[in-house]
């Protein structure tokens, strides 16, 4: 009885979740690389490894990799049929670990790369989120005075037979314009939200949001330390797995989920399969150093002459690390007296216009 309620809230979880959380993955390569590391045999290994996974979709797939390799296909192979769960640089990994015999070594590649990205990307999230939370504050305290302390205080100057200063004005003039349109506020605020979802889906739409965060102050560091960051990542755990370059160029052309890097990239495949140098190529398609800056591609240089590239990219990658590291402690020095400096705003011109109205009543009574 206990194994079906399990069952069920498994197959809850099933059809509520169908994606495999970066945490998981990195874990389940972990353990995968520990385990044929001790000589277990790969199908062996995924039946231990599936016991460890929590979720329940991603231990569907598992068993549907262990079916794939159990009917004769490799690892690699069995990883292609599960695209929504197995991107294509991790198989192309996987694929050089095992055409090398060191598939213990490539899995632990992933595994440590994975968590990098992971940790990369929380550290961005956790750092946006103080000025988020700080701007929610803001506009709600806003609209609770306009909603609610506007409208208690409205009626002594409405009875009042006095001229309101301009400032009095059109303190109450917000006050009722939200009021009165607050239906129409909160239904076009929602029509703009489902349009910016589906918007940043369409093509144009990716490429326009993905300019405008490149070229957005004080954001555009922190993206595009990001990206150079995972592009250094990939780059050096690919080539370091000896996958070919023009693969591995082409992966992280499609990985960057950047419409500006890849187009970018694209060109960049284009030349090195030309036989032209990847810096040189970077360089070209980016001659104002906006995108690829010259101290980055400074020390990709250092890789063509040394051919020490994993160890380049590890340096590049921790070095660009920093670098997001930096600019968010930029970031949120800036956000929060900008914050400041709006509530100040607000607080002056409401104290202001409440003072001088209550001045100006006072005056006219006495």
């Amino acid at each position: 009885m206990e194994n079906t309620n399990k069952d069920d809230l498994y197959n809850s979880e099933f059809i509520l979740f169908k994606k495999v959380s970066t945490v998981e993955k990195y874990n389940f390569y972990e353990y995968l690389s520990v385990m044929i590391d001790w000589w277990v045999s790969i199908v062996e290994s995924l039946k231990t490894v599936e016991t460890k996974i929590t979720s329940y979709y991603f231990r569907q797939k598992i068993k549907e990799l262990v079916t794939f390799i159990s009917s004769g296909d490799s690892f690699s192979k069995s990883m292609k049929k599960i695209p929504d769960v197995f991107s294509s640089s991790e198989i192309s990994v996987v694929e050089a670990g095992e055409s090398s015999w060191m598939l213990a070594l490539s899995l632990l590649k992933i595994s440590d790369d994975l968590k990098k990205v992971h940790e990369l990307k929380n550290k961005v999230k956790w750092a946006l989120t103080y000025p988020i939370i700080i701007f929610l504050f803001l506009f709600l305290a806003l609209f609770v005075v306009l909603t609610f302390v506007i409208p208690q205080i409205k009626p002594l100057f409405d009875t009042a037979e006095v001229e309101l200063p301009m400032s009095t004005k059109l303190l109450i003039m917000s006050s009722d314009f939200i009021i009165w349109n607050l239906g129409l506020i909160f239904l076009l605020f929602a029509s703009f939200i489902l349009f910016i979802f589906w918007y940043k889906n369409t093509p144009s739409g990716k490429k326009a949001i993905d300019e405008f965060l490149l070229w957005l102050p004080l954001v555009w560091k922190v993206y595009k330390n990001y990206i150079l960051s995972n592009i250094a990542s990939t780059l050096g755990n690919l080539m370091g797995s000896w996958v070919w370059i023009i693969k591995t160029l082409k992966l992280i052309w499609k990985s960057t989920n950047n419409s500006i890097y890849e187009l970018l990239f694209e060109d960049i495949v284009v030349r090195v399969s030309w036989w032209e140098q990847l810096v040189k190529a970077m360089e070209a398609v980016d001659p104002q150093r906006i995108y690829f800056p010259a101290d980055y591609t400074q020390m990709l240089s250092v890789w063509e002459r040394t051919a020490n590239l994993e160890s380049i990219s590890k340096k590049i990658n921790a070095q660009y690390t920093k670098e997001v590291d930096y600019s968010l402690a930029s970031l949120t020095k800036w956000i929060e007296p900008l914050a400041i400096l709006l509530a100040s705003v607000f607080v002056l011109w409401f104290a202001y216009a409440i003072l001088w109205a209550i001045l100006k009543i006072t005056q006219t009574v006495g």
